[in-house]
């Protein structure tokens, strides 16, 4: 199957107001006035009270006065992705240049959350890209990768739409994305098995059609 087949199947990953893969609220949220972010907060910094008083704690003793809006404020950052326009973290760092041979950067640091259990998986992702005749700043591509994980997430589908994003960008002659994370909903509750990883890749165009190339992705990875 070729890559704009695959792409066919879901929606496109650069709308037209150059949001990628938008949650129900999310232009709601971009759009929103000072006033109504700060009513956004309160409502969050209430349900954070609801939760320590389930929880058995008592929301109004002096260590945890102020965590409500602590954590409302923490959320709101942990998921600023969701309001971010690709076009402007790109912001025009897209250049043409004679170079068709391979761009990688490896090892940038991630954090997301769990969308299943709100908690923590980080890591780090590497990204390369073969140009078609276009290069993209290489501050670009971790803080593209930034913009997906500061979303609630899994893995899986981060990788894949950090890779579907830059291949609708830069249309180049392949992406490859690799990200190996460790999640703390595996290592500090159910099977609780700290030290683990979960690698994830996603390989497009000749990254998926040329064994070659990908090997040689795959081998400056683990150097």
């Amino acid at each position: 199957m070729s890559y704009t087949d695959e792409r066919s199947r879901t929606s496109s990953p650069v709308e037209d107001d150059g949001m990628s893969w938008p949650s129900m609220g999310a232009r709601q949220r971009r759009d929103e006035s000072p006033e109504q972010k700060e009513e956004r907060e309160k409502k969050l910094a209430d349900a954070v009270k609801t939760i320590l008083t389930c929880i058995g704690e008592d929301p109004e003793r002096e260590g945890l006065l102020k965590t409500p809006d602590r954590y409302a404020k923490a959320l709101m950052f942990f998921t600023k992705g969701y309001e971010e326009n690709i076009r402007e973290v790109v912001n025009e760092a897209i250049f043409e240049e004679d170079h068709d041979e391979m761009v990688l950067v490896r090892d940038v640091d991630v954090f997301s959350l769990c969308e299943h259990h709100m908690v923590p998986f980080m890591g780090k992702i590497s990204i390369a890209y073969i140009p078609n005749r276009r290069v993209v700043g290489l501050s670009k591509l971790a803080r593209i990768a930034e913009m997906f994980a500061r979303r609630l997430q899994v893995q899986e589908r981060m990788t894949k739409q950090i890779a579907t994003a830059l291949m609708e960008i830069l249309q180049p002659q392949g992406v490859a994305v690799v990200m190996e994370c460790s999640h703390l909903c595996m290592c500090s509750r159910g099977v609780q098995k700290p030290g683990s990883s979960t690698v994830t890749s996603c390989m497009l165009g000749v990254f998926r059609s040329n064994p070659r190339t990908r090997e040689e992705f795959l081998t400056l990875i683990r150097r």
